[in-house]
């Protein structure tokens, strides 16, 4: 739990829990915030799109699955990135990777330029941004480490809210070519976040840097050992069921309220709703998992988040008018934020800060597979049933058992793992014996021993040792 990452500096280095750590937060902020919203806010462009190539909504719904699948699925190329040459680095890389794929898509002729520009270019420098900057922010703190990720993942909800209306802003006054082009020179400001993450160095004895060189060479660029972690295996089988129906109410919420009757302005309110909830869910739930009582059992916070979500789902399925759905885009806001805030935060308590570099990445992969199954299922059930009511159904469901997993997981084989083993008097005694006993090749005779132990008087119960017996 104690060690750092070795591509940023050697292990043992205290975390600042503060100072210039404040900076690397804000930088998280912002790249969580550009990172979890970009897929959504290109949606406001997808009508132009269609219009401007005569195709479907299906096609352009492409984009954000592509955007959303790099982000993931390149979890392992961004650990082993980082592992080789350093959060800054690589992240400096990913946001002119990030503008430049946007960049490129204003000059586009095709769809299909458009997915390998926006969906993977721009998808894979927002990934390349986004694990690196967690990365950092787990080097960063420790104690405060818990509230740290709260106000980070804040940034996701925050940025929905800012650039969904900034891109519907940029469409009607630049078309959506050159809201492209604008969105890919404020990608840049993920190079500036880069720039914020200065390594941690640890001082020498003698006052002077550590040298970083060989042990970079040491440190393998995925470290695979953690599958043998019972505790991340657990963890990683428990969130890629939670992703499955974690993302699908705010796909559906929508279309749900529409298919009520609801005018499609109070539809579409729902989301800002859920959004608004969602900003001060993150924060308070950081805030109350590290405090010192909470924090040993931010596991079970987690499983609770997740049992919350999934049971909000299954309520939000009996709704019946617009007030209903109100009701529900709240709770579901809290308990959404709460897993928001908690997701890897509970991924570095159990991995530890040293192999979490690699540990996240290989999640990230996980959750891809689950990300590209879980809303498209959810849609093919609303085309079988023509009924929301059931989606709703499956993702609550879905969420709930991934809570049930994660809470058992880790009772009966975290929590057993992790409980101290009692030494009994018998066995303390033997290793005193054998701390005390002489090295088996310093040869004394038994017998001149015992002459002289016999010889000397005792003293309030100890032996008085003369030179010979000292030695």
């Amino acid at each position: 739990m104690g060690g750092a990452v070795v591509d940023e500096g050697p292990t043992g280095i205290k975390a600042p829990d503060g100072g210039w750590g404040w900076a690397v937060l804000f930088g998280c902020f912002i790249i969580t915030g550009f990172s979890y919203a970009f897929p959504k806010a290109v949606s406001v462009f997808f009508k132009e799109l269609m219009h401007e190539f005569g195709i479907g909504y299906s096609d352009t719904a492409w984009i954000s699955s592509i955007l959303l699948a790099m982000l993931y699925g390149t979890g392992p190329l961004c650990s082993m990135c980082v592992n080789r040459f350093g959060c800054r680095p690589v992240m400096l890389v990913g946001g002119l990777f990030a503008s430049l794929g946007m960049v490129a898509a204003s000059f586009c002729r095709s769809i299909i330029q458009i997915y390998l520009t926006t969906g993977v270019i721009t998808g894979l420098g927002l990934a390349l941004n986004f694990q690196p900057s967690l990365i950092m922010l787990n080097r960063y703190f420790n104690k405060r480490r818990p509230m740290a990720n709260g106000l980070a993942a804040a940034g996701s909800p925050v940025f929905l809210c800012a650039l969904s209306p900034l891109g519907q802003l940029l469409q009607d006054h630049y078309g959506w070519r050159g809201g492209f082009l604008i969105l890919g020179g404020l990608l840049l400001n993920c190079c500036v976040c880069a720039a914020l993450m200065r390594p941690l160095v640890a001082p020498q004895a003698g006052g002077g840097p550590e040298p970083r060189g060989p042990q970079r060479s040491s440190q393998r660029l995925l470290d695979l050992s953690v599958f043998r972690d019972r505790g991340f295996l657990i963890y990683a089988v428990a969130a890629s069921i939670m992703v499955l129906g974690l993302f699908v109410p705010p796909v559906f919420v929508v279309s749900y309220a529409k298919d009520m009757g609801v005018p499609d302005t109070k539809a579409a309110f729902l989301l800002t709703i859920l959004g608004f909830i969602d900003i001060f869910a993150r924060p308070t739930a950081g805030f109350i998992t590290g405090l010192k009582k909470v924090r040993p059992y931010s596991v079970y916070l987690f499983s609770f988040a997740m049992f919350f979500n999934g049971f909000t789902d299954l309520t939000g399925s009996t709704a019946n008018d617009y007030g209903g759905l109100v009701v529900f885009c709240i709770f579901f806001g809290i308990s959404y934020g709460m897993v928001g805030a908690l997701q890897f935060e509970v991924l570095m308590a159990i991995v530890g800060t040293q192999k979490f570099s690699s540990a996240i990445g290989l999640v990230l992969l996980l959750e891809a597979v689950a990300v590209l199954i879980g809303p498209p299922s959810g849609g093919k059930l609303l085309d079988a049933t023509k009924v929301y009511k059931y989606v709703f159904i499956l993702a609550g469901a879905e969420v709930l058992t991934s809570s049930l997993v994660l809470l058992l997981g880790n009772f009966f084989c975290i929590g057993k793992r992790k409980r101290p083993e009692v030494t009994k008097p018998e066995e303390v005694a033997s290793e005193e014996e054998k701390l005390h006993k002489p090295p088996v090749d310093l040869r004394v005779d038994s017998r001149e021993v015992e002459h002289f132990l016999k010889a000397e008087p005792e003293k309030n119960g100890e032996v008085v040792h003369t030179p010979e017996t000292s030695v």
